[in-house]
């Protein structure tokens, strides 16, 4: 047996983990000397009444190689494969983790994938996943098949306020304020692992949304039409915008809506959405 499992970031909904059979291990959020389990201690909306209360954004730690030890031992002594994808190891030192973790157990029957990505595009990569080991693939198939995969995923992300960002240390004040009275949405894109502003559209959110559409529409004759991820940090109007639109552009595609969360939504901010997909090789 297969077993395919993520770390917190991948940003699925819990119905549709459940449903597909894929364990999650969680990241940490950390105020201080209070520490939670993203996902698990604490969801999106606690996280922001927290940042609120305390007057701080949160530290985030990657998973551990106790805990992922612990997840992946079990399986092994069953007998099992593991796959094990999660955020990006330019992003987190989760890669690195699971890696020593492989290491502490002295076995070949564990796949680490360094997915490049964050959130529901780690998501789109355990989809695929899922599809490879019902069809009966070996671990190694699955792995070599996602490793692949990893190239063919575009993530973009727009952002409604900058100041998440400015605190958590990944933007300087002066273009946060520069952002701030331009009324700039940055749209930040995913790509080889790494982050980096890709359009920086001017005046309210629909003019970012917009441009996401757009860029997917640009895409749509490499699309690939499983699915397509709508995730967001408590960004229902943006979220409720959207999800019609890209309904009657593309027919018959899967169209899931999830929510970030806590590690994702302490470095982008309540507002972010993103529009997640593959394309063809």
């Amino acid at each position: 047996m297969v077993k395919i499992i993520t770390d917190s970031t991948n940003d699925l909904t819990r119905e549709l983990l459940k449903k597909l059979d894929i364990e999650v291990v969680p990241l940490y959020v950390n105020f201080d000397s209070d520490s939670y389990k993203d996902g698990i201690d604490l969801n999106t909306e606690q996280l922001y009444s927290e940042v609120e209360k305390r007057g701080m954004l949160p530290k985030t730690a990657a998973v551990t190689i106790g805990d992922l030890i612990n997840v992946f031992k079990p399986h092994i002594d069953n007998g099992d494969e593991i796959v094990y994808t999660g955020i990006s190891k330019q992003m987190s030192r989760s890669y690195e983790n699971a890696l020593m973790a492989k290491e502490e157990l002295e076995t070949d029957k564990i796949y680490v994938v360094d997915s490049k990505n964050l959130s529901s595009g780690i998501g789109l990569l355990l989809l695929k996943a899922c599809k490879d080991r019902d069809a009966g693939l070996s671990g190694k198939e699955i792995a070599e098949r996602m490793e692949k995969n990893t190239d063919l995923v575009l993530s973009q992300f727009a952002i409604e306020k900058m100041d998440y960002l400015y605190k958590g240390g990944r933007c300087s004040s002066i273009a946060a304020i520069a952002a701030t009275v331009l009324r700039i949405k940055p749209i930040i894109q995913v790509r080889d692992g790494k982050m980096s502003v890709q359009q920086k559209p001017i005046g309210k959110m629909k003019s970012a949304l917009d441009k996401m559409i757009a860029q997917i529409e640009r895409d749509k004759d490499r699309l690939d039409t499983d699915h397509i991820l709508v995730t967001h940090s408590i960004a229902p109007e943006s979220a409720a915008y959207i999800i019609p639109i890209l309904k009657e552009k593309f027919p018959g595609v899967d169209i899931i809506e999830t929510c970030a969360g806590c590690v994702i939504s302490s470095h982008c901010g309540r507002g972010t959405i993103g529009i997640l997909y593959m394309v063809k090789e």
